[in-house]
């Protein structure tokens, strides 16, 4: 597999398709955890390109009755992992990607300030497919090497830093599978 490079907080083997959803990280906010997510829209459909409008502010709130639920809703997260493997990057990994919301790990609140977050196309109770994970150990692999601070113990899924308001990346996110595969240097 390719090396990916990560270069003024760009992925070399991501799409670039920036979101206007973020800002500066607090001064003296090392990035120290990585989120891992999912998403889908309209949830369980996994065609086309409302996950990229919605992170970009352009969605069409009148093209499916879900979207009058998220209407107004202003969201982003560093990269998106397609079932087909894609990658997607909408924030550059310095800048605060909007992705946690209320939060907090190991007592320490506002998530958004110290972590990456890393969406999966999907849901919690469908399987992910191989070439997400193919993409997600590699793109984690970049990461931790360009942010130390990210160990396997700073890996989380969205539902540990937000438990009773998200459930994310969900029951069908294999995370043996994907923290062993991390192991596979």
């Amino acid at each position: 597999m390719t090396s990916i490079r990560i270069q003024d907080g760009w992925l070399s083997n991501a799409r670039r398709c920036p979101s206007p959803n973020f800002n500066q990280r607090p001064e003296e906010s090392a990035v120290s955890l990585l989120v891992i997510h999912n998403i889908s829209l309209p949830p369980a459909q996994f065609s086309g390109d409302s996950v990229i409008e919605f992170f970009q502010n352009r969605l069409d709130w009148s093209q499916h009755p879900f979207f009058k639920e998220i209407e107004g809703v202003e969201v982003s997260s560093h990269l998106f992992i397609r079932r087909d493997g894609e990658l997607i990057q909408f924030v550059p990994l310095q800048q605060r990607a909007w992705h946690a919301g209320v939060s907090s790990f190991e007592g320490r609140d506002n998530c958004n300030d110290f972590s990456i977050g890393i969406e999966l196309e999907g849901t919690d109770d469908l399987a992910y497919t191989d070439a997400q994970y193919s993409m997600l150990k590699s793109v984690t692999s970049a990461i931790q090497a360009s942010y130390p601070e990210i160990t396997k113990e700073r890996i989380t899924g969205h539902s540990n830093i937000a438990p009773g308001r998200k459930t994310d990346p969900g029951a069908s996110f294999d995370w043996s599978k994907y923290l062993d595969a991390l192991d596979e240097e």
